[in-house]
């Protein structure tokens, strides 16, 4: 449980109420954040103070306090006091030309997208590379190999190839569906299908936004999202489009491969839903199992973690809820660390991260069926609205670290380094309680 001014911050184990669906407009933002606001379904009145973290009773961390003695201490950027690892910013980067909307990273590199149609790519914080659609704002990156695959507001999924010659040269080299099996499809009637009174269009394309895309590596398969309501399956060998699902009544705005050839999808409509993906021949079968969740709120994140077989939710009211596998995917809880919308999740190791309108990233840690809250990353000015995160190298069997990338509409990306062996909020502040200065801890005059 958690008091009003704070405390350590676990999952809640009652099971929220499914209310009647309501008609919610889409969850995603198109230049400004005034309308993320209001397509999230997020409460933004005059009558409420603005939130950039700092208000949160997660914020009464001593390490984030400036008035804590850690704070002043000239040794915490380096290290905590007790010689525990800690949490906190590596490294901003800042481009002027977009909101950041999309990012994934491999390696050393790190892809961004942003609504000024650009893909840019990052090495060690610094700008190394980039290459232009021509048209559509970058809504979701994946990577799979030599292959880059980017979702646009134009409905479009684009994909790109590094040159062998030059690894800062990225060549278009298609886009979904191919130009090719677009026109087989278009010459028969029966591959049409009606979206509105007087329209029809190809069932193997998009004819909105591509607000997300998910890799099942294993299968090689490709999954979209759009917010024209339907859920594609592609075959990343070939770019054929293997299934077309109307999976959904409104925009969908996350779609995850998960465990156990699952493949979880959120929406607009306030619903999570669970497909079982069956092969048959070179093709494949996904078929409705059932609905996680159906609520009045847009669904707008999911994150899976493989090996805890855990499926995550955010959504507009700033809950993030889990499923877990061992229990059959009963509901395991709600995480309750944010004022505004959930936009984004991530997970790595015991760790979940998740990104909100309200400018902060909170840390989890999961440990068996409870989850606490170890910190909460702030410093962006605008709404986090994705997260990457990858292995940190200097990572010990001791001290599991991770790298964590968070793209903003404030324009920015910042870098983090987060550890799982942090101590949480409450832990930290008993620490500080405790904490006597010591002479050493002052910087010599």
């Amino acid at each position: 449980m958690r008091n009003e001014r704070g405390g350590v911050v676990l999952a809640e184990r009652n099971v929220l109420p499914r209310p009647k669906l309501s008609a919610i407009l889409r969850s995603d933002p198109k230049n400004d954040e005034e309308e993320m606001n209001r397509r999230s379904n997020v409460s933004m009145d005059s009558s409420v103070p603005p939130s950039s973290g700092e208000n949160s009773p997660l914020v009464m961390s001593p390490w984030n306090h400036p008035s804590s003695p850690f704070a002043k201490s000239p040794w915490t950027k380096s290290s905590s006091p007790m010689g525990l690892p800690q949490n906190g910013l590596i490294g901003s980067m800042v481009r002027e030309e977009g909101h950041v909307y999309s990012l994934a990273a491999t390696g050393n590199l790190l892809y961004t997208g942003s609504d000024s149609k650009n893909i840019r790519v990052w090495k060690n914080l610094k700008a190394y590379s980039g290459f232009k659609s021509n048209s559509g704002l970058v809504k979701a990156i994946v990577i799979s190999g030599e292959k880059i695959f980017t979702g646009h507001q134009d409905g479009k999924i684009r994909v790109w190839r590094v040159s062998p010659k030059n690894p800062k040269l990225h060549k278009r080299i298609g886009s979904l569906p191919t130009f090719k099996d677009f026109l087989k499809s278009s010459i028969n009637p029966k591959n049409y299908v009606k979206v509105r009174r007087k329209r029809s269009v190809l069932r193997i394309k998009h004819f909105d936004a591509v607000s997300c895309l998910s890799l099942d590596q294993d299968q090689g398969l490709l999954y979209s999202g759009s917010w024209d309501k339907t859920l594609k399956v592609w075959r990343i060998s070939d770019s054929k489009c293997l299934e077309s699902i109307r999976a959904h009544d409104d925009a969908i705005n996350a779609v995850v491969a998960g465990f156990a050839g699952l493949v979880f999808t959120g929406s607009a409509d306030g619903t999570v839903k669970v497909w079982h993906r069956q092969l048959h021949g070179k093709g494949t079968k996904h078929l409705f199992l059932q609905t996680l969740l159906n609520q009045e709120t847009a669904i707008t994140s999911l994150a899976v973690n493989t090996e805890g077989a855990i499926i995550y939710c955010g959504s507009s009211d700033g809950l993030v809820n889990f499923w877990e596998r061992e229990k059959h995917l009963k509901h395991g809880g709600v995480l309750r660390g944010h004022k505004h919308a959930v936009l984004c999740l991530a997970t790595a190791g015991n760790l979940v991260f998740s990104g909100s309108a309200d400018k902060s990233i909170c840390v989890w840690r999961r440990e068996g069926g409870i989850h606490t809250c170890l910190s909460v990353l702030t410093g962006h000015t605008g709404p986090v609205k994705c997260l990457a995160v990858e292995e940190d190298q200097e990572s010990t069997t001791g001290d599991q670290r991770w790298i964590v990338y968070s793209g903003s509409l404030d324009k920015s990306v910042k870098i983090w380094r987060v550890s799982e062996q942090a101590p949480d909020i409450q832990q930290m502040r008993l620490m500080a309680q405790n904490y006597v200065p010591s002479p050493l801890s002052s910087p010599a005059k």
